[in-house]
């Protein structure tokens, strides 16, 4: 794939700075238009070989455009803090929102080409990151986001020729290291990593563009021409009816039997033994946080169900045996405007928390295959494919030692009509009843078949779902509580503690000679 930009590419002097002026003042309007329009993002990924020219062409595009609305990112060694989120958790967080233009200088393909060259994964653990990788863009990609993807190559001759110049010249020899030559000796080890690598993720909706870089004037011409078409063509496009996704329709079973109608609501529980019940796993609960294993993983708790059901009482029962330092709690209502120039799951891959760290979630990334899908928010073809991007992300949450722990609260049509009339006769309950409640009561039928779609799509082994019988809140709440502690006390079981501490965090006795 790398024999075109081995070429010995060259763009003369003249050429140039005839070109370049009408270049820079066409990718300025762009960028302005791109800007005032607002309609989508643009991220750029730069990667390539070590003295191609990668971080000049990164400041040159910050020169020849407004660098207010660009957002540069370079990516070395996770910090200690992103070492401790899922790997795709710092790229997320740096996406450009709407309107504005994003280089990554580095990004999600550099570790795994590093680890596979030297040896730290084998070949089926590289061919796993790189289909992350392409769900990871395809997303983005059907998001509305422009990705563009250069690959700068120099050949092993031009990368000595091109680090030699560069350490002859006093004011460029600060940018050759010792790293860079010994990068120049594992040359053949790269590239044998590298062109199946830039083969496999060069899609059509996201395609690498090899860039010859031995030529600053060719690699730079090219860089700004490929962006200045690739931004013209999307804001200049006229607005089209996107077509159809051919999926096969969702249909109820034929007998009306569903996972929700297979529940027994009316669970019995007296409050005597609710109360003995929930102290017992409230302390489960408080001594599992205080392991120290616990140092080791996080947990996220997702909480959704109708509305009424309880999700609240029981989100309340669960951080009352935890100390306040170690959860967080949030509440997912409609997007905000920053979150709206963002892709879907943007807002909730900033909140993966830490390890050690329990994170509740009441209501969630499921909105999308739920009150988005019945409400008509958003179009079947992005309900449909949040499905496997849902999945992807508890995947990626759960390869990381997140602990996910997805609970549905289920109640009748008839307790729920119940509840709502008692919530607008207590004057300290009326703001748990609004319009939109009655409204969304109406569409009772709909959502029931949206929450047995996304139960059958998204219960997973590494993040399945339970679903709570709720019309008894004292019921509810234990059994809430009691998946919860066994679902960490299981996790758990999979950690040592550190040394010199027990389990249960006290210091291990020392053993009399």
């Amino acid at each position: 794939m790398f024999e075109s930009a081995s070429l010995s590419h060259r763009v003369e002097k003249t050429a140039y700075r005839r070109e370049e002026p009408k270049l820079r003042q066409s990718l300025l309007d762009a960028q302005y238009d791109l800007l005032r329009s607002g309609k989508f993002a643009t991220l750029i990924l730069i990667a390539g070989v070590e003295g191609a020219g990668k971080g000049e062409t990164v400041n040159l595009l910050s020169e020849w455009m407004d660098p207010r609305h660009i957002e540069v990112s370079g990516f070395g060694l996770p910090s200690d803090e992103e070492s401790e989120r899922p790997r795709l958790w710092r790229y997320w967080r740096a996406l450009p929102p709407k309107g504005k233009v994003g280089i990554f200088f580095g990004a999600w393909h550099t570790q795994p080409i590093v680890d596979r060259v030297q040896g730290r994964i084998d070949a089926a653990r590289f061919e796993q990151e790189m289909t992350e990788i392409l769900r990871l863009e395809r997303m983005l990609v059907d998001e509305g986001v422009l990705l563009l993807k250069f690959w700068f190559h120099l050949s092993k001759p031009q990368q000595k020729k091109r680090l030699r110049q560069l350490e002859k010249d006093p004011v460029t020899a600060w940018r050759v290291t010792k790293t860079d030559w010994n990068l120049y000796k594992h040359y053949d080890d790269f590239t044998a990593v590298c062109e199946p690598f830039v083969r496999k993720t060069s899609t059509g909706e996201a395609p690498w563009l090899v860039v010859a870089g031995a030529d600053e004037r060719y690699r730079s011409l090219t860089v700004g021409r490929t962006l200045l078409a690739a931004l013209r063509e999307r804001l200049d496009e006229q607005p089209v009816d996107r077509l159809p996704d051919r999926n096969p329709p969702l249909l109820p079973a034929a007998d009306k039997l569903n996972v929700l109608r297979a529940l027994q609501l009316d669970q019995p529980l007296a409050k005597a033994a609710y109360s003995r019940q929930l102290e017992e796993l409230s302390g489960r609960l408080n001594r599992l946080f205080r392991d120290p294993r616990m140092k080791e993983m996080a947990v996220v708790a997702v909480f959704e169900g109708n509305d009424a059901a309880g999700k609240g009482g029981a989100i309340r029962r669960v951080t009352r045996a935890i100390d306040a330092r170690g959860y967080q709690t949030v509440s997912v209502a409609a997007p905000s405007e920053e979150e709206r120039a963002q892709p879907y799951l943007w807002r909730f891959w900033r909140h993966v928390p830490r390890r050690g760290q329990l994170l509740i979630f009441d209501r969630s990334w499921y909105g999308r295959v739920l009150v988005e899908r019945v409400e008509g928010f958003c179009k079947e073809p992005d309900w449909m494919r949040a499905y496997s991007e849902i999945n992807d992300f508890e995947q990626q949450l759960a390869r990381h030692r997140v602990l996910v722990v997805k609970f549905w609260l289920a109640i009748s049509k008839e307790e729920q009509y119940r509840r709502f009339k008692e919530r607008e006769s207590i004057a300290f309950k009326r703001f748990k009843i609004t319009d939109e409640d009655w409204r969304n009561r109406k569409k009772w039928d709909q959502y029931e078949k949206a929450v047995c779609d996304m139960v059958d799509r998204t219960s997973t082994s590494v993040a399945p779902w339970t679903l709570v019988e709720a019309n008894n809140k004292y019921y509810a709440r234990i059994k809430v509580l009691r998946t919860l502690v066994e679902a960490i006390e299981g996790a758990l079981a999979g950690f040592e503690p550190a040394a010199g501490v027990t389990a249960g965090g006290k210091p291990r006795a020392k053993r009399r000679k």
